[in-house]
């Protein structure tokens, strides 16, 4: 996870990205990591957890992550929840609850109701206060360069 933060203020502080950032491991090693790149690649798909998806995907030479943990600073939204249940990712350990698109328990429980035929095994709250800092400190430092 603190990769995963260094991540995440990488690309805010290089790229003024929200500071969200994903690390992938296979059997204990890293294979794939990554932050938010929406703004940089101007593709509202571009989050942190499908980049890594997908890099860890052709590291790999497979789609199926079953056997990968994905670390994230933040909760995944919808659009990642699923591309995680799609993925088959094995284990999902994320920072910082995110009340208004977290789709692991705070908005929707995707990756936990248990109705996909796949189901990650889901741990929140792994250095949540740093994560949730990184986070905050953004976007007031955003709503302060706006006056």
């Amino acid at each position: 996870m603190k990769l995963a933060l260094q991540l995440a203020e990488r690309g805010w502080k290089e790229h003024q990205e929200v500071p969200i950032g994903c690390v992938i491991t296979h059997k204990g090693q890293v294979i794939a990591q990554s932050y938010n790149q929406k703004e940089s690649l101007k593709m509202g798909t571009a989050h942190a957890e499908i980049l890594a998806i997908e890099e860890a995907s052709k590291t790999l030479n497979g789609w199926r992550l079953n056997d990968c943990r994905l670390y994230v600073t933040a909760e995944p939204c919808a659009m990642c929840a699923g591309a995680i249940i799609q993925a088959r990712v094995g284990t999902v350990i994320y920072g910082c609850d995110e009340p208004k698109f977290g789709c692991a328990k705070s908005l929707y429980p995707l990756l936990t109701e248990g109705k996909h035929n796949h189901q990650p095994q889901v741990v929140g709250g792994l250095l949540a206060e740093e994560c949730s800092k990184v986070l905050q400190d953004f976007f007031l430092h955003r709503r302060q360069s706006k006056f």
